[in-house]
């Protein structure tokens, strides 16, 4: 079957030769199919590398004609690493990085392949930013149209609020626009609808990043993180300025585990910045810090380094309305047994200012203000995973046992790596937005073209 498969791609692709095209008997097979999530043992049949739009609309029309399944990959961050399947043929975007900025530099059109580096240094050469992720090799369209929590959302919003326009392949084949109501599904939902080759976001004018890592010494992890919790929520009540994005982190550093902030100051005014880290660096005993002045591309390359290439493993997230104290103590005692392993970390978002706006172009659920926790149960040795994710799964259940009320119901697609047993995952992610997002599908793919597409719908 894969032997006639094969045969009736190439011959394909013969017709074809601006899609360049990597087959498994090729040396550079196993390095083009590598991501991010290292434990996924799928192999795909072959991949292929359009290298615009119109290779893209080809390639669907050659898949569903032949009824080859298929997958698209950009970053291959998902955390199930669900851009392999078996046997399926891999539409691999990472040719596409255009970026095209308007003339009033309001907005800009970007490719469905680029990662999240690529965009960030493209856009600060114009003087422009906009919200993106922490980590350059992540795609940048599958962030942003899944929710996309990152360092300036507190200013400008997720990722899913910077979308105002979206081309795609369609089930049929087509290269169309998107209309407002697909839109809505796509602002949250993603590509289940179709391959997104182009979105047009909303840019910023940012000329200047203050910047980097507050470290804390961090002996005793459980009262920092404790500490900390209950200082930052003082600060909060007097208010912070929405130029001001954190987010908490801990991971093994050299010195051993330590209790991490990680900072972002997207104003003008560098030195109401400088103040406003020191205020953050002031809620814990300090190790050091690398918060300075920066730039975009700068800053890309320093969080590479925090985060390993492969890894081993599955995550979980909790959506919190407070880190409470009980919270602040449920996972601080849960930080004391941090597996060693680089790829063992948690990490904590905060939706608020425009983040946490509701909208009604969005079918994103988690609006309210709240906090997203997410536990990275992951280990760059295969032999260290089971004890990497039963720390997740200790930490996940800890919170649990916490005060209900404070809990919500969401969960974040993103990091998502299995339900809880007996709950439906559609409404763990999209809460009142799930039936819609079936209706949207019924419409926009009712013959399940892009079945292998997040989430999952049958």
């Amino acid at each position: 079957m894969a032997d006639s498969q094969l045969a009736n791609l190439e011959a394909f692709l013969l017709g074809h030769p601006s899609i360049k095209y990597t087959a498994p008997s090729s040396p550079e097979f196993s390095t083009v199919c590598k991501v991010w999530n290292l434990a996924r043992p799928d192999i795909p049949l072959a991949v292929v590398h359009p290298q615009d739009a119109e290779d893209v609309k080809v390639l669907v029309q050659f898949a569903k004609s032949n009824r080859l399944k298929f997958t698209i990959r950009v970053g291959g961050h998902n955390m199930e690493g669900r851009a392999l399947v078996d046997g399926a043929l891999v539409i691999d975007l990472r040719a596409l990085t255009g970026v095209k900025v308007a003339e009033d530099h309001q907005s800009a059109t970007v490719e469905g392949g680029i990662l999240q580096g690529e965009l960030g240094t493209k856009l600060w050469a114009e003087g422009l930013a906009t919200p993106t992720g922490s980590i350059p090799c992540v795609g940048y369209v599958g962030w942003a149209m899944y929710g996309g929590y990152g360092p300036f959302s507190s200013h400008w919003g997720l990722g899913a609020d910077q979308i105002l326009g979206a081309t795609i392949v369609n089930h049929n084949g087509e290269i169309i626009k998107a209309d407002e109501k697909l839109l809505r599904g796509i602002r949250g939902a993603g590509g289940v609808f179709g391959v997104i080759v182009d979105l047009t976001i909303k840019v910023y004018p940012l000329k200047s990043l203050l910047a980097g890592v507050i470290l804390f010494n961090s002996q005793d992890i459980t009262k920092v993180f404790a500490d900390f919790s209950t200082g930052y929520q003082k600060l909060l009540e007097n208010g912070i300025p929405e130029q001001l994005t954190i987010q908490q982190a801990v991971f093994n550093a050299p010195p051993g585990r330590v209790f991490a902030v990680i900072i972002a100051w997207s104003g003008d005014d560098l030195e109401e910045g400088k103040h406003w880290s020191n205020q953050i660096a002031s809620l814990g005993p300090l190790l050091m810090s690398t918060v300075t002045e920066t730039t975009i591309p700068e800053w890309f390359t320093g969080n590479a380094a925090l985060v390993p290439s492969g890894v081993y493993g599955s995550s979980r997230t909790v959506n919190l309305h407070k880190v409470t104290p009980e919270v602040a103590e449920a996972i601080g005692r849960n930080l004391t047994t941090l597996p060693s392993d680089p790829g063992t970390m948690m990490s904590v978002h905060q939706l608020r200012g425009p983040s946490a706006a509701p909208k009604d172009s969005s079918v994103f659920a988690a609006r309210e203000p709240h906090y997203m926790v997410e536990i990275l149960g992951f280990a760059t040795v295969e032999k260290r995973k089971e004890e990497a994710e039963k720390w997740a799964s200790d930490v996940a259940e800890a919170i649990s046992k916490t005060e209900a009320g404070n809990i919500l119901p969401t969960a974040y697609i993103s990091l998502y790596s299995g339900s809880e047993r007996g709950v439906d995952p559609l409404s763990q992610f999209y809460g009142s937005h799930a039936e819609e997002i079936v209706s949207l599908k019924k419409e926009y793919d009712p013959e399940d073209l892009f079945h292998w597409a997040v989430p999952q719908l049958k």
